[in-house]
């Protein structure tokens, strides 16, 4: 038994999220970013006339990626500390600067500034797949939008839509998602050089109570690190609450994902529509032909461990006690790393999905016009009317009919035989030819189509012009 086979490994690495979503949660990304940190705060507190050197911080910068971890786990087996063990680590790769690293700092420097780091760069990478989601979904409403479509509400049918109209209800979700990822992305701040209370008291200490120095060593790191502001207040750490604002904009995108799967799998029941099937792809061990929607099971399934993901963070939040307790730490690492893992797998599903659906537009319209009878029955009876017809006995005879004609249909498993009825009626008046005539789909969309188009070009083509770069995201399937 080989070694990757004899432990536990997360399904998000090998078969569902991204190598560069799991890259931004790796070791690699974690403390590479420690050490550009450190090397942040060397270089601001040489800057503000700390006694620091060039040498030393291109000692610091020459070793900023080439991580000694055995050393660093060794050093963490004996005092207990990751961050202290990776101070040590560094200081054996850099022996003139080891004096200076993490000068006047508390974990949560390089902890949580860390954590805002790649929690902004996850969401960058999740707005860049939402928006290939979006730009797919826009191309399936456009080409949809005037095929009529039986609509349903409480999953029973209701006045017939477009294809395309429904797409632009899937596309809104994720419009709303979209906004709620950039309205993140724009708020998140470093927890900057805050101290271990928060009252930078170090700080002052070093800089010999200088104040003004210690306010423009924090933005000197905020500018390092790609940042405009670090938090006005805190503890020891950024406030939770951060986390948890973050796990919910994930989570919106779960909701919005499920919401299109479970309506997928629905319509693939119908046989209307379905997601992508590969030539070789296998939908049953025992039923050979089986077309399952598995990709879009595999949405639901993921979207709702997701939606789950985002209490833990709300607890933690609500549990932080003072300043801080570390009841945080491992529920944080469990819980934020794999809300952003799930999301990416969910959206790399969504790209393969709405890349490729596949559209039978001949059962659409049987389904719809075995339905559509019942609901043509007022303009049915308004041209009844128009021929000197009574509108309160022609009404009473449409109940009747139309009971009888559901009576068929579900007691007998037979067709609906609406129109028929209807026609050898001689109380209305109306041949066949005149009631087909009266039972044109397209007539019963509303502004549908126009509802496509105008929602396109008013709400969903600018963010795309605007996008180009995030057109062209694959989604791969691995398993």
């Amino acid at each position: 038994m080989s070694a990757t086979t004899e432990g536990y490994e997360s399904p998000f690495s090998t078969r569902y999220a991204s190598k560069e979503m799991q890259f931004l949660f790796s070791a690699d990304m974690k403390f590479r970013t420690w050490r550009r940190l450190w090397i942040a705060l060397a270089k601001g507190e040489k800057k503000l006339g700390l006694p620091i050197t060039d040498e030393q911080i291109a000692e610091l910068e020459a070793h900023a990626e080439d991580i000694n971890y055995d050393v660093a786990r060794a050093r963490e087996r004996e005092c207990r500390h990751d961050v202290m063990s990776h101070v040590y680590a560094y200081g054996v790769q850099c022996p003139a600067a080891k004096g200076i690293i993490h000068l006047g700092a508390t974990s949560c420097f390089v902890g949580d500034n860390t954590d805002v780091i790649i929690m902004a760069q996850a969401l960058r990478l999740v707005r860049r797949k939402l928006i290939t989601v979006i730009g797919l979904l826009a191309s399936f409403a456009e080409k949809y939008k005037d095929l009529p479509a039986l609509a349903y509400t409480h999953l029973q049918p209701a006045q017939p839509t477009t294809a395309g109209k429904r797409a632009t209800l899937w596309l809104y979700e994720f419009l709303y998602d979209l906004e709620e990822v950039e309205h993140r992305i724009e708020r998140l701040e470093l927890r900057g050089i805050k101290g271990t209370t928060g009252t930078q008291a170090s700080f002052l200490t070093l800089f010999d109570g200088d104040e003004q120095k210690i306010r423009e060593l924090d933005h000197l790191i905020c500018e390092e690190m790609g940042f405009r502001s670090s938090v006005a207040v805190s503890g020891q750490t950024y406030s939770r609450k951060v986390d948890y604002q973050v796990a919910s904009a994930l989570s919106g995108i779960a909701q919005s994902a499920m919401k299109f799967s479970c309506d997928m799998r629905l319509l693939a029941n119908f046989k209307e529509m379905e997601e992508p099937f590969e030539k070789g792809q296998i939908g049953s061990s025992a039923m050979p032909y089986k077309r399952n929607p598995m990709r879009c099971e595999r949405i639901t399934s993921l979207s709702r461990y997701v939606i789950i993901e985002a209490l833990n963070p709300a607890m933690t939040a609500g549990t932080q006690w003072f300043e801080r307790t570390l009841d945080d730490s491992a529920n944080k690492r469990l819980a934020i790393a794999e809300a952003f893992l799930g999301v990416d797998a969910i959206l790399n599903l969504l790209i393969n999905v709405c890349d490729g659906i596949v559209v039978y537009p001949k059962v659409v319209r049987s389904r719809l016009m075995r339905e559509l009878p019942f609901m043509a029955t007022e303009n049915i009876m308004m041209r009844a009317v128009k021929k000197g017809g009574d509108r309160q006995a022609l009404h009473e005879r449409l109940r009747q009919h139309s009971v009888a004609a559901a009576a068929v249909v579900k007691e007998e498993g037979g067709e609906n035989d609406l129109l028929e009825r209807i026609a050898a009626d001689p109380l209305f008046g109306l041949t066949r030819g005149e009631l087909d005539a009266l039972l044109r789909p397209e007539d019963f969309v509303g502004r549908a189509p126009k509802q496509v188009e105008e929602f396109l070009e008013e709400r969903v083509r600018p963010i795309l012009l605007a996008n180009p770069d995030c057109l062209h995201e694959a989604g791969e399937v691995a398993v």
